[in-house]
């Protein structure tokens, strides 16, 4: 599987989920993350990793061709041992690996398709910030799923309604959670018709492992499997890995074709989706919030 982890708006934290999804994939897969944020990574930072290899030196070897093994010899790990694909903290140097990188299909973009394509192997590639410019789009439309993260409050979500039908196209298989506090799943549900699959619970200890920072609890199995954070992740990356699976090779763009509609990620129970107001998010005319929503994220 090849799966984008991507925003809209904001830094709702991209990078630390991936990291999460990854560290918490349901066993017997693999899974590699890869920094494709063109405004710069923060993996290596964060955990005093070597330059290279990474995004910059894959991007160069890319060019020359490669098999299926080819990123996991550009790859670090972190301290729990999960291996990463490490994007330059430099904007310039990102975005210049990028656009080496996405948009060859037989080359750059082809490696990391045959790294997905292998059995039990999922390459998720933190996307940071996504728009039309943007060099990670190509992995984007390549991908076989699709994680939206976006914050919950009114100014965040109003951006929804006229963008999700532009992530329609990028991606036949998309998935909308929710960050922080603000509307309930229930009310996004009913506002924007496209039910959200959870919450990330706000868990500054759990991130804290997930970002390299020191903290009293370990990396490895006992940090991420028991934060709130790192359960969330496992029922999110436990969900998206028993979906059916897309056909692979879809390194060519989907057809530009308009769409009127959002995708209906999931259906919620009792919330029926509604009209979405021209304006954005409407305030819900039921003021009543789902208040087990407010408590924490759990996977719909």
């Amino acid at each position: 599987m090849l799966m984008s982890v991507l925003s809209l708006k904001g830094s709702p934290g991209a990078t630390t989920l991936a990291v999460a999804l990854a560290a918490r994939w349901p066993a017997p897969a693999r899974a590699l993350v890869v920094e494709a944020d063109p405004s710069g990574g923060d993996l290596g930072l964060r955990f005093s990793l070597s330059s290279t290899p990474g995004l910059v030196s894959l991007a160069a070897a890319a060019r020359r061709g490669g098999d299926a093994d080819l990123v996991w010899r550009h790859a670090q790990q972190l301290p729990g041992g999960l291996p990463v694909i490490s994007a330059p903290p430099d904007a310039d140097q990102a975005r210049a690996a990028l656009s080496a990188l996405a948009p060859d299909p037989t080359s750059g973009l082809g490696v990391l398709r045959a790294a997905a394509d292998q059995p039990g192997t999922v390459v998720i590639v933190d996307c940071g910030r996504m728009d039309p410019g943007s060099p990670a789009l190509p992995i984007v439309r390549a991908s076989d799923a699709v994680v939206l993260l976006s914050r919950a409050h009114a100014d965040d979500l109003a951006h929804l309604p006229r963008q999700l039908p532009t992530v329609g196209r990028w991606s036949p298989n998309p998935v909308l959670l929710l960050v922080g506090e603000g509307y309930s799943t229930a009310e996004v549900a009913r506002e924007l018709g496209v039910p959200p699959l959870g919450r990330v619970p706000d868990d500054p200890s759990g991130a804290a492992v997930l970002c390299g920072r020191p903290n009293k609890l370990r990396w490895g199995r006992s940090g991420p499997a028991h934060s709130a954070l790192g359960r969330f992740a496992h029922r999110v990356a436990t969900e998206l890995a028993t979906r059916e699976r897309t056909p692979a090779s879809r390194t060519q763009p989907r057809p530009a074709e308009p769409v009127t509609q959002a995708p209906a990620l999931r259906s919620v129970p009792g919330v029926q989706p509604g009209a979405v107001s021209s304006n954005g998010v409407r305030v819900a005319s039921n003021p009543a919030a789902d208040h087990h929503d407010q408590q924490g994220g759990q996977a719909s």
